[in-house]
């Protein structure tokens, strides 16, 4: 049965709602907003970074005089978390790192500011940020949160079997197929794709291929449109490349890395974190082709990344994308919650950044030259100047620019938060591959199953 999403503001979840705190509890809003004093929620929880997080917070206190406290809240929990402490009159003032969909979800509980984010993005000028980034967080005219940052689903090839085959780069369906097909001969796969059907990776790496071509999860009415004829190629160009040029199996997040890291497929489509795993940053993700023994960076020195892609029925190329944003809540502390959204998009911007630059690309255009120069890596740190080509890296911060994400522009983002639990479409991708089902069944079956999740969703 489909997972219900619900609206409805329960007390009873605040039981089960977890908070990890820097301070002596996660509630915020007016009353600590009027003590000049305002809460802080972050998704960026991970021991290290919410250590960045405390010293530019403390400098933000020392500049200003309003206290933050700083609480990290895991994605997974997020829903029911926000929710106990809506019902508890407890909310936040400001929330960090949220993806798009989770931004959609708070509009639609009518829990956000929409004052706020236009006023400090005016402040620190709108043209300093990324266009595209702006108009995914805008509903109605309205800017729902401040768009801090941004990572890409990219396709990556072996540029020296591309060379030495005389192919062009994987930029199209076209020279993606031909590739994939050309390449796959003498123990080395022609790409390794992502089929798993219980894995989000899935979801995320076909609708990176579907957006190529213009396949939509929803119309501009919110139909479930899934069994569109652009879905209906773009699940059978996927299943295609899967079932004949990629390894066998039900091929997931780390299977596709370790293969393509073991010299063993010319191609994958992966997320830009993986940027500093292949250039040898990271011990416990290391690249093994025999090559990579000796210059742990040659895989990187020898791959080539494709941000956007285009399908044949497309008017331009696309390419899948989350932004991560600040938002400001409903009863927040206003002022000082503007004021600490702007220091952290400002001043504390760069060390933002720095916490994982290769899944932080900027959306203030302002501030590209110092992304660029940011040491990235876990147990070797090293600036991507160093590593990547200036021209990769150019592309790399431009892609927010094209990115483009299925529900969100059409406001049905707790439909696309609820499509990314049940994973109907990548249930209906792997009956395709396993041949169980044709791709006209397999788009007519996902179009089925996330219309019986728009059902179990209560408006």
């Amino acid at each position: 049965m489909p997972k219900k999403v619900t609206a409805v503001l329960s007390v009873a979840l605040l039981a089960t709602a977890t908070l990890t705190a820097c301070g002596d509890d996660g509630g915020g809003g007016a009353q600590q907003g009027a003590a000049n004093k305002i809460t802080v929620w972050t998704e960026e929880n991970l021991e290290d970074r919410m250590a960045v997080q405390k010293q530019i917070a403390a400098e933000f206190t020392r500049k200003t005089g309003i206290q933050v406290e700083l609480v990290g809240v895991a994605e997974d929990q997020f829903s029911q978390t926000i929710t106990a402490a809506a019902a508890a009159g407890d909310l936040p003032d400001v929330i960090g790192a949220l993806p798009l969909a989770s931004v959609r979800e708070l509009e639609a509980n009518d829990l956000l500011d929409t004052e706020t984010p236009g006023k400090v993005v005016d402040q620190l000028g709108r043209d300093s940020f990324s266009p595209r980034a702006l108009e995914l967080d805008t509903a109605d005219g309205k800017l729902l949160g401040v768009p801090s940052d941004g990572w890409a689903q990219l396709i990556l090839y072996r540029k020296d079997l591309f060379e030495k085959a005389g192919l062009q780069p994987p930029d199209t369906y076209e020279a993606l197929q031909a590739a994939a097909q050309k390449l796959n001969t003498g123990g080395t796969a022609g790409i390794t794709l992502a089929i798993a059907p219980k894995d989000s990776f899935t979801a995320q790496s076909f609708e990176h291929v579907a957006l190529a071509d213009g396949c939509q999860l929803v119309d501009n009415s919110g139909n479930v449109v899934l069994n569109s004829p652009q879905c209906v190629k773009a699940f059978e160009f996927y299943a295609n490349l899967a079932k004949n040029y990629s390894v066998k199996g039900k091929q997931d997040v780390d299977t596709t890395r370790a293969t393509y890291f073991s010299g063993k497929a010319a191609m994958m489509i992966w997320s830009s974190f993986i940027l500093d795993e292949l250039a040898g940053l990271r011990k416990d993700a290391m690249p093994s082709c025999p090559e990579c023994r000796e210059d742990p960076e040659w895989l990187a020195k020898n791959t080539g990344v494709v941000t956007a892609l285009k399908g044949p029925d497309a008017s331009a190329p696309a390419q899948y994308g989350e932004i991560v944003s600040w938002v400001v809540t409903r009863d927040a502390a206003k002022d000082p919650a503007a004021k600490f959204v702007a220091y952290l998009m400002n001043e504390g911007y760069p060390r933002w950044l720095g916490m994982a630059p290769e899944g932080k690309f900027p959306t203030r255009t302002t501030f590209a030259d110092q992304w660029d120069k940011l040491p990235a890596g876990v147990d070797t740190k090293k600036p991507l100047s160093e590593i990547y080509p200036a021209d990769l890296l150019t592309a790399l911060r431009k892609s927010p620019d094209t990115f483009a994400r299925w529900g969100i522009p059409q406001g049905q983002g707790k439909l696309v938060g609820a499509t990314m639990g049940e994973l109907p479409v990548p249930k209906a991708l792997s009956s395709l591959v396993d041949g169980s089902a044709t791709a006209q069944a397999a788009a007519a079956q996902a179009k089925t199953d996330v219309e019986s999740i728009k059902r179990g969703i209560r408006q």
